[in-house]
């Protein structure tokens, strides 16, 4: 007891004290926390991560590095996952024609078996989020209600409220969701692309993700209010009732006064 009692007058006992803490608590969390890394998509074989790799030090390694660790041009890509390069190649922001604010969407430069070997090989570098399944990105199987309040509280600010997109700061912009395919939608909110946030399956599961994806693809069926005025919300419809309608009631008096005379 008396030796118990003098450890704990020992001034180094707080502080061996708190690292058995922050060890308890690294270990709890590795334990529990959910996870949907993995090292390589379950698809991919040896040859893939092999090609993947000549494809990506003929057109990707300039900026990314040979062993894409990243570069003062470029990010490292370890530990991003299959599912960051699919999101980024298939959608053609990746390889970037030209420095800017933003990487814009356009043709991709790959095939969807080049775009999976890539993805294949970067995952063989480290964990990271794997690709969506067809059945995760299903939005008939959504629930479109809950998607609308999912999609309002974490994308609305930037998408817009039915996701027709909008301006950022610094030249950047949130995209249209519009035409997007249900998949890239689905990586965007797993990997948080450029300006957007990550949505891990911690913030929003992945049965949620497939109400967002349910939700957006509903307001691809038209508008039961009638025209959509851009979907631009209270700027297009204000300047509709002012410009448009005042200036029509202004009209339709001048001419009853002028037959009137």
């Amino acid at each position: 007891m008396k030796a118990l009692a003098a450890s704990r007058q020992n001034r180094y006992a707080p502080m061996v004290l708190l690292l058995l803490a922050l060890l308890a608590m690294g270990g709890l969390y590795a334990a529990l926390a959910p996870s949907s890394a993995d090292a390589a998509p379950a698809s991919a074989s040896a040859d893939d991560v092999a090609t993947g790799q000549k494809l990506f030090a003929a057109n990707c390694a300039t900026c990314h590095g040979m062993g894409a660790a990243g570069s003062d041009a470029a990010p490292s890509l370890i530990g991003v996952g299959a599912a960051s390069v699919d999101f980024q190649v298939s959608t053609g922001r990746m390889p970037m024609a030209a420095s800017g604010a933003q990487a814009p969407q356009k043709t991709p430069q790959f095939d969807a078996e080049q775009t999976a070997q890539l993805a294949a090989y970067v995952a063989s570098l480290g964990a990271g989020p794997s690709i969506p399944t067809d059945d995760q990105v299903d939005g008939s199987q959504g629930d479109v209600a809950n998607g609308m309040a999912l999609f309002r509280t974490n994308c609305a600010m930037c998408h817009n409220a039915v996701g027709a997109g909008g301006a950022l700061s610094g030249g950047k912009y949130a995209p249209a969701l519009t035409n997007s395919d249900p998949r890239v939608i689905y990586e965007a909110m797993l990997t948080g692309p450029q300006s957007m946030p990550v949505f891990n399956d911690t913030n929003i599961t992945p049965d949620e993700k497939r109400d967002v994806i349910a939700f957006i693809e509903a307001q691809r069926d038209g508008s039961p209010g009638g025209a959509t005025l851009g979907n631009l919300g209270p700027v297009s419809e204000g300047l509709w009732v002012w410009v448009i309608g005042m200036g029509l009631l202004l009209g339709c008096a001048v001419w009853i006064g002028a037959k009137s005379s």
